[in-house]
């Protein structure tokens, strides 16, 4: 047999929409990497994905060019058409269409009805001289390959019968003489592997699509042509065959409800299901005729689009037509010359049927799609499978992914967004984090450059201005005026020297050191007004790897902040805590608040709410360089409407726990290294 590849993927095309899985009876097409391949030891080469793939994403190998090259060689060609031609030739008429065959080229046209009278009457004869035994058509040759790999077991009951088209080829043979070179065309895929597999006279095998095509390489069309009847030996009743049940009336096997004796199943769905009744010994017919597609009218080789009861009603007014104006002694005179011919053939298994995975197996690939129990298993449908444990099984062997579950796959979108999401915020406060150290550099080096001009220049005017004050007695006229002088030039170099400490940036001295010991060290310190309330609260053995005078300058900022934000008095909350993998401290005052306008503004180097003269605007963009510089993080609320509630503002900085801190001191000496 020959192994070729018949129906293959474009890849280019394909979408892995799922539908050629979800179309395919014998489960031969794969998912790999997000791409559908066909297997070609499961294909039955029924054609149904070539059919359902939008996209044509799903090809079939040609035999266009091996028809025109035959067609080229000289030899006696013939064609036999299948009888369902009408539905693609159909609005041509069957005479124009046979005189079109003949001006490509063809020497003798017939029909494969013709075929199918012999074969029926094969069937009949084994039908009555074995009533004990069941059988199974074997004019489909995607059933024929569907049985013998899946269903081993029920190959004995397939008819020992070659196909109508076989038949009908070894007829021409012998009637036209052995030299002749046969094309067969029709609307069956599959009929190009059985040419292939089976003792066939028969070269090439086209479908209707293909046979337009070489129509148009030869330069064929209606108008060109002339009418032209099919050569001999004409059909009966054999011209039924493309329609359901067509087979069985050709063969004469009438029956009745009652009885049940005779069967017919045609369609993906329904021969499937009735074979699998047919195992089970469910069916208790004698002959039971199946058909892949929904009658051959509805092949994947036929390019017109019409309903199936369209494709019937056109074969059935040929049929009528061809019956009853045959010469019925003809047609016996041909039967009885042709009928004794070895139309024999043996099937033999070809047994694909793998060993089932087991329960365990299925449960956990099912646990792996999150489908821990049975409400969880949807069965959608969407992967292309008609449940999520068939699904899981073609996992297993291989067949399918993960992704190809619909349900799965949108819940890991959304885990995805969600770390997505998660990560753009990250990014946005690093990127937020970078503009802001960028500002505070290059404002530093402002700072360092207007402190060092400006150095010289104050030290000179304290020194003379100080000297006027001790020298001029406290009655002089001037006196309160070079007071001003001396208090506002000491104003002018501690602006000077807190743009120093902006611009100087101090490496960090980390040491262990307790949170809430520090913050409480620091109080003790702390000048309280007599107007201001101090509520401090500290959890113990909250440590971080920090340097302590820095993160006191920080205390420092905030609590004075906080003092002068409540000129009136109020109170300052302080609360020590540990939040996940960071020590915290935040500090609340409950003075006007931050309008929401400025709260963007608030770390910028020189930016003040205060009146002027009240502050230098530093105080926060040097504790936000600070709080960096400790890999950690300062938030701000902050509500300046009492429509809204209670006003206030509160800051929270966050510092690595001492565990996360050492192991972030290790990860910088390991890029180190």
């Amino acid at each position: 047999m020959n192994n070729e590849t018949l129906i293959y993927t474009e890849k280019e095309l394909c979408k892995t929409c799922y539908t050629c899985v979800r179309g395919c009876p014998a489960k031969a097409i794969r998912i790999y990497q997000g791409q559908a391949e066909v297997i070609k030891e499961r294909c039955i080469n029924c054609g149904n994905c070539v059919l359902m793939c939008r996209r044509g994403a799903k090809k079939v190998k040609t035999d266009v060019e091996k028809a025109v090259e035959l067609m080229k060689s000289g030899s006696k060609i013939a064609v036999c058409v299948a009888p369902s031609f009408p539905v693609e030739f159909g609005d041509i008429g069957a005479m124009r269409f046979v005189g079109m065959l003949r001006k490509v080229g063809f020497e003798y046209v017939c029909e494969v009805a013709f075929g199918a009278d012999i074969v029926s009457l094969q069937y009949r004869r084994l039908v009555n001289e074995n009533p004990d035994k069941k059988y199974i058509s074997s004019a489909c040759p995607a059933v024929v390959n569907y049985v013998r790999k899946y269903y081993p077991s029920l190959v004995k009951n397939l008819a020992p019968v070659v196909s109508p088209m076989i038949a009908s080829s070894r007829v021409m043979k012998n009637f036209y003489g052995d030299d002749i070179k046969i094309i067969f065309v029709g609307p069956c895929i599959a009929k190009k592997m059985e040419i292939q597999n089976y003792t066939s006279s028969v070269e090439i095998a086209l479908t209707f699509k293909e046979m337009k095509e070489v129509f148009n390489r030869f330069g064929v069309s209606e108008a060109n042509s002339v009418d032209s009847y099919f050569d001999p030996p004409y059909p009966a009743k054999g011209v039924l065959y493309p329609i359901g049940r067509g087979l069985l009336n050709a063969s004469e096997f009438e029956d009745d409800i009652l009885s049940g004796r005779f069967m017919s199943a045609s369609g993906l769905e329904n021969f499937t299901e009735a074979l699998k009744n047919i195992e089970k010994g469910d069916i208790k017919s004698q002959f039971i005729d199946l058909l892949c597609c929904d009658g051959c009218i509805m092949g994947p080789g036929i390019s017109t689009d019409n309903s199936k009861y369209s494709r019937e009603e056109m074969v059935r007014l040929y049929s009528k037509d061809k019956y009853f104006n045959m010469k019925i002694n003809d047609w016996e005179e041909w039967i009885t010359r042709f009928r004794d011919m070895d139309y024999y053939v043996e099937y033999t298994p070809e047994d694909l049927n793998e060993s089932q995975p087991s329960k365990e197996e299925i449960k956990k690939m099912l646990e792996k799609m999150g489908k821990y129990r049975v409400e969880d298993e949807l069965n959608c449908g969407a992967c292309g499978y008609s449940s999520c444990v068939e699904h899981a099984s073609a996992m297993i062997k291989g067949l399918a992914e993960s992704e190809m579950c619909l349900p799965y796959t949108i819940e890991q979108l959304k885990l995805t967004a969600d770390e997505l999401k998660e990560s753009y915020n990250q990014l946005s406060k690093t990127k937020q984090a970078l503009v802001q150290s960028e500002k505070l550099a290059s404002m530093g080096q402002l700072a360092a450059s207007i402190a060092h001009e400006l150095n010289n220049p104050l030290g000179i005017i304290m020194l003379y201005s100080k000297i006027m004050q001790e020298d001029i007695k406290p009655d002089n006229p001037i006196y309160n005026d070079v007071k001003v002088l001396v208090e506002q030039t000491e104003r002018c170099k501690k602006i000077v020297s807190s743009l120093l400490n902006f611009a100087r940036k101090n490496k960090p001295i980390f040491k262990k050191t307790d949170i809430s010991l520090l913050i409480e060290n620091y109080l003790k310190i702390f000048e309280k007004k007599d107007n201001i309330k101090i509520d401090f609260s500290g959890e113990g053995n909250v440590f971080s790897e920090v340097d302590s005078d820095q993160i006191t300058q920080v205390l420092s900022n905030l609590v004075t902040n906080a003092v002068e934000a409540m000129p009136g008095g109020g109170t300052i909350k302080i609360r020590v805590y540990k939040d996940g993998k960071n020590s915290v401290f935040s500090i609340s005052d409950t003075g006007c608040g931050i309008k929401e306008e400025n709260m963007k503004k608030i770390f910028e180097p020189f930016f003040t709410t205060k009146q002027i003269g009240k502050g230098t605007g530093l105080g926060l963009a040097v504790s936000y360089g600070i709080i960096k510089a400790h890999k950690g993080s300062i938030e701000i609320k902050s509500n300046a409407d009492p429509n809204k509630g209670p006003t206030g503002t509160e800051f929270i900085v966050r510092l690595p726990c001492l565990e996360t801190a050492e192991k972030s001191v290790k990860t910088d000496v390991l890029k180190h290294i």
